[in-house]
C-alpha cells in the first residue's frame, strides 16, 4: 500500500517538553508498543539549540524516529522530532515548518502545534506535557495526559 494512501484518521500524540524531558521521553518510548497505530510527535521547546533527540531516541524504541522536514508525510508507528528554531504546523496531512514566531520570552511552539492539530487533523489528538518543576509539588517529572477529543 502506498504510504500516501494510508487513512489519515489515526491518533497523533504530541509530547511537549523541554531539555529536562529526555528521561521522560525515553521512558515513555520504552514502554509503548511499536505498533500502536499512532504518530508520536515530540515538540521540545528549545528555541536555538540543535536537538539530538532523533539520534538518541532510536535506542529506546523500535519505531522509526525522524527529524521533521518540510512536507514530511505523517505516518502511524513513527516518532517525529521538531527541529530547532521552527514552529510546527500540520496542513494537508503533512508537517509544515515556519520560522519560530516567538524568538524571545517563554516559547510557545507546543501551543502553536496543538492549535494547528485541532484545526487541521481528522484523527484523535492526545497531548502529553512533560514538566520538571522547582517546588515540592512538581519536583518529580510529571506527565499530564489530555485527550482533547474524547
Amino acid at each position: 500500500m502506498d504510504e500516501k494512501s494510508v487513512a489519515k484518521d489515526f491518533p497523533i500524540i504530541c509530547v511537549g517538553g523541554s531539555a529536562g524531558g529526555l528521561d521522560a521521553y525515553t521512558r515513555l518510548l520504552q514502554n509503548l508498543p511499536s505498533d500502536m497505530g499512532v504518530a508520536i510527535v515530540i515538540v521540545n521547546h528549545l528555541r536555538t539549540v540543535a536537538t539530538l533527540l532523533h539520534e538518541i531516541l532510536p535506542h529506546h524504541t523500535k519505531m522509526p524516529v525522524e527529524l521533521i522536514t518540510e512536507r514530511l508525510d505523517i505516518q502511524p508507528n513513527h516518532v517525529f522530532i521538531i527541529p530547532e528554531k521552527r514552529d510546527l504546523h500540520i496542513l494537508d496531512d503533512e508537517f509544515r515548518l515556519k520560522p519560530i514566531s516567538k524568538p524571545r520570552g517563554w516559547p510557545d511552539v507546543i501551543t502553536v502545534f496543538l492549535r494547528s492539530l485541532t484545526k487541521n487533523w481528522d484523527g484523535k489528538l492526545i497531548a502529553v506535557i512533560v514538566s520538571v518543576g522547582r517546588n515540592r509539588l512538581t519536583d518529580k517529572i510529571g506527565i499530564m495526559v489530555i485527550d482533547m477529543f474524547g
